[in-house]
């Protein structure tokens, strides 16, 4: 038994190691996609099966218990969630050490159920997920860094952010008139850090009515947490639509879409923005919409550099919501490790009357479908990050702000786009803007009070929706992110 082993000692007597390599949970993939798919076990014993959601967050892990806690020299503890509520497949925890993987048997003795009585449950249960802690914001303490709990989802935190937006394994039908399909993440291997290692591994065994796959995660903490994902999929049928490196967040509402609001915050969302590299060098900035009925849009790309939902807004008064802390929420960036050819990013906006329920989706869609029975992997970094600049030079949008124009005819809309300086000069940059239906009168750019440029031009709808667009630019050379809009009646 390794150095981490003490703790659970009194649960994991009788447990043996297996053999384990980098290509384990590939040959467990690529087996599981030729076999018919079984559902995980989601049977819950009567003392847990009705858990309302104040008696599940009573199941609370022991954190003298916690993975690696009694380990010098190891920066990284994991603790392990309880089956209930609304986590009920039974998902296996593995720990690896060198060459040698031992499953994890669950155990009550793992948990704290004061005030209630401690249940009787047997090793069989096993958990439903697991978080890590790590010493993200100083050395004195473990902070929570990041969380896999629910189907495929997990998010992470930078330094000084909490959590806001998830990200999932894979999409499946996000979207779209049918049902959404939910692959789960059914068994996760833990590797033990080495001593002094700024990062840990972590392989996990994807499962689906559609698809299987087998993902490494090597994960480091720090200002922008970063996960090195390296995905291989193995489709039952062929997928015409998946989502790779999907994010979810929540956009209710801001400065341009405040229509039918009653609310005394100026603006509630965990992302503003989604943000675009593309193959072609172009840096995109497309706001965030809380649409009237579910609204797709497609960025055809080749050999994206970058995408990500982003949180652009980092001050209190930017929300003046003391308990969400919306200005804490991080962005996350995909940063693909390799040529992933022809698709589009895509983005599906949902709409919502509340904050309560993720209603954004963003994801890489290939253009070619993946064919049953074949194999294909996407590598990516996922930037957990307060200000990621994939583009520094260029002046990015900081705000859009829209509203009718002052007048008679209140169906012309002011659109007023701000950006920062950048690297754009102090000379007053040439403007372009354009629209798919409608008209465009009176565009103009000038210098802003505080820094950097403001755009505005009246744009008269013609139409159900408008695709707008916008950029700074000299002599042909952008010296900005280019806006783009869907405008909506």
């Amino acid at each position: 038994m390794g150095a981490w082993w003490p703790a659970f000692a009194a649960v994991a007597a009788d447990v043996a190691p297996s053999p384990f390599d980098a290509d384990t949970v590939v040959r467990m993939a690529r087996a599981l996609a030729a076999d018919a798919y079984v559902a995980p076990d989601t049977t819950l014993p009567p003392a847990l099966a009705g858990a309302t959601y104040d008696q599940y967050r009573d199941f609370r892990y022991r954190q003298d218990r916690a993975l690696w806690r009694d380990v010098p020299g190891v920066d990284f503890q994991a603790q392990f969630f309880h089956r209930g509520f609304l986590f009920k497949p039974r998902i296996e925890i593995h720990v690896v050490e060198g060459d040698q993987a031992r499953p994890l048997p669950f155990s009550t003795a793992l948990f704290d159920y004061s005030p209630n009585p401690t249940p009787a449950l047997d090793d069989t249960l096993g958990f439903a997920g697991f978080r890590l802690h790590a010493p993200l914001n100083s050395r004195e303490y473990f902070d929570e860094l990041c969380v896999f709990l629910g189907a495929s989802y997990f998010r992470a935190v930078g330094k000084g952010l909490a959590y806001g937006l998830s990200a999932r394994g894979l999409a499946l039908g996000s979207g779209d008139p049918g049902p959404e399909e939910f692959p789960v993440f059914r068994a996760f291997w833990l590797h033990r850090p080495e001593v002094g290692s700024a990062a840990i591994t972590i392989d996990a065994l994807l499962d689906g009515p559609s698809v299987t796959g087998a993902y490494r995660f090597r994960i480091e903490p720090g200002e922008d947490t970063v996960f090195e994902v390296d995905a291989r999929l193995f489709p039952r049928v062929d997928l015409p639509h998946a989502g790779i490196a999907p994010l979810t967040s929540m956009y209710q509402f801001d400065a341009a879409d405040r229509t039918g609001i009653d609310d005394y915050r100026p603006a509630v969302h965990d992302s503003d923005g989604l943000g675009l590299w593309t193959g072609t060098d172009e840096q995109v900035w497309r706001p965030l919409h809380n649409p009237a009925s579910i609204q797709h849009s497609g960025f055809q790309d080749a050999s994206p550099r970058g995408f990500g939902l982003m949180q652009r807004k980092r001050a209190f008064d930017s929300f003046e919501d003391a308990e969400a802390g919306y200005e804490k929420r991080p962005s996350a960036w995909v940063e693909p490790l390799d040529d992933w050819g022809r698709g589009e990013v895509h983005l599906v906006e949902i709409p919502t009357a509340d904050e309560y329920q993720d209603n954004i989706v963003a994801f890489w869609r290939p253009a070619a479908p993946l064919q049953a029975g074949s194999e294909s992997r996407w590598r990516y970094r996922l930037h957990w990050t307060a200000a990621k600049r994939w583009k520094p030079a260029l002046a990015h949008v900081v705000a859009t702000r829209i509203g009718a124009r002052p007048g008679e005819d209140r169906a012309i809309r002011l659109v007023v786009v701000d950006f920062d300086q950048g690297d754009a000069g102090s000379e007053v940059p040439q403007l372009e803007v354009t629209a798919s239906t409608g008209r465009i009168a009176n565009p103009v750019v000038h210098a802003r009070p505080g820094g950097g440029w403001r755009v505005g031009f009246e744009f008269a709808p013609a139409g159900a929706s408008s695709e707008l667009r916008t950029r700074l630019h000299r002599g042909g050379a952008a010296v900005s992110e280019t806006w783009l809009y869907r405008w909506s009646a």
